[in-house]
């Protein structure tokens, strides 16, 4: 390995180690004014004169070759950016930045697509971002995630990273997560720049917000995006959002995870066009006025014990009451989406009291602080009942969300090396515990 692989490695795991040391939960919250200081970047902005519709999505529109980023810091590699051609989440052409990391060692006959789990309502707060030089509260995650990213990168793998959320920050929004994925793959085996071509496999790979981009990517693959399919080896996954509204239940008055609630409400007015402003009260409007371009960082510990009924007019306690509610909800639930064809390695967390979650509400149970344990299992045998028997289940249940992540990507790492390299994918299907009800949410009336 290079001497500039070692130091670009050594550096992305120091730096990982210090920032993890500090828990996000302590970071100031910023404004939304201190969310949109970053100057724009003229990069990100398709000025062509053909619409984007003319485009078949994963067209490369624009590229860019610059020096990878830690924390504002360049590191001796390079990192070639995208801007591409995809679909949002009501369908219509968009774009998007994605990035592509050429790995020293590697041959380009294998990729590695990471979704990064930035979750925040802010685009300056993607990867893309991050990795350009920007520096912002919450594009800290995404160099957090170096840590992640360097033993890929060690080991052979270029890596692709996508801006997931697009570039509105639709957060939470999987469809469209799931498009941005698969386009930033079509992208970037088309670039000259990149290295990587038709002939290149690939995995997916992600955690807690990236699980959400990679699971909906694998769902979507055959029928949006059947040239990427075939490239695909599997998806490795962990901390995963299923159905958005059994979620918002289960946090409901956590200690640290609440502030999820308000970011969900701004992240799916935003993805579908629909208003929810009209149905929260003046407290609910106020918080939603101080997570308008927030991350999970500005939201994380910041409202101890929040609930939506504290957020909501009296006569919509229970959010069901709100029919764009509950069509969204339903949007965004995985249980309704196709079962993915190649093999998944899904993992989950279990002991959400260590975070601060106490939800054990019937139908819900418990979870890893923030994602609902029943859920995860009912789509994975799910999936077993509907074709694809190539799917291996982990239950840590001693471990939180975060504390999951750590023992989630060593093992992810292995179970895709494995699948490069042609081995028979596990299953342990017929062995999966049951889980939640994934049905489709039903109106409630207003109280």
């Amino acid at each position: 390995m290079s001497k500039a692989a070692v130091r670009l490695i050594s550096v992305a795991v120091a730096t990982a180690a210090v920032m993890t040391a500090a828990p996000a939960a302590t970071a100031a919250p910023s404004s939304p004014a201190a969310a949109t200081s970053t100057p724009s970047d003229p990069f990100y902005a398709y000025g062509g004169s053909e619409p984007l519709s003319a485009f078949a999505p994963g067209t490369v529109l624009k590229n860019r070759t610059l020096q990878y980023h830690l924390v504002g810091i360049s590191t001796p590699l390079k990192a070639v950016q995208l801007l591409y051609r995809t679909t949002d989440a009501q369908g219509r052409p968009a774009a998007n930045v994605t990035t592509v990391v050429r790995s020293p060692t590697g041959d380009r006959s294998k990729a590695v697509s990471y979704q990064s789990f930035y979750d925040s309502l802010s685009p300056e707060d993607g990867p893309s971002r991050a990795i350009a030089g920007n520096v912002s509260l919450g594009g800290l995650i995404p160099n957090v995630e170096a840590v992640f990213l360097a033993p890929l990168l060690a080991q052979g793998y270029d890596v692709v990273i996508p801006d997931t959320e697009g570039q509105q920050a639709h957060f939470a929004a999987g469809p469209e997560y799931g498009t941005n994925t698969l386009d930033s793959i079509r992208a970037a085996t088309k670039s000259a720049q990149t290295g990587l071509n038709s002939a290149t496999a690939f995995g997916l790979m992600g955690y807690s917000g990236g699980s959400i981009a990679t699971n909906w990517a694998a769902a979507l693959a055959p029928s949006y995006a059947p040239d990427v399919q075939r490239k695909l080896v599997g998806y490795a996954e962990g901390g995963l959002l299923v159905d958005p509204a059994h979620n918002l239940k289960y946090v409901d008055g956590s200690l640290v995870w609440s502030g999820v609630i308000p970011m969900a409400v701004i992240g799916v007015s935003r993805s579908y066009g629909i208003d929810l402003t009209s149905y929260l009260n003046g407290y609910g409007l106020e918080v939603l006025k101080e997570l308008e371009r927030g991350s999970i960082v500005d939201a994380l510990g910041h409202y101890p014990g929040l609930t939506w009924k504290k957020m909501a007019k009296s006569q919509y306690a229970d959010p069901n009451s709100i029919p764009a509610f509950v069509e969204a909800m339903n949007k965004l639930n995985l249980g309704s989406a196709a079962t993915p064809t190649v093999p998944g390695f899904i993992a989950q967390g279990n002991a959400g009291v260590l975070e601060g979650t106490f939800g054990n509400h019937p139908g819900i149970g418990t979870g890893d602080g923030v994602m609902v344990t029943g859920d995860v299992r009912a789509l994975a045998r799910q999936y077993c009942a509907t074709g694809n028997s190539a799917v291996k289940y982990g239950q840590y249940e001693l471990l939180s969300h975060t504390g999951a992540s750590v023992v989630w990507a060593s093992a992810a790492l292995g179970w895709l090396g494995d699948r490069f390299a042609g081995r028979p994918a596990p299953s342990d299907c017929g062995r999966i515990p049951a889980g939640n009800s994934l049905a489709p949410e039903e109106p409630a009336p207003l109280s």
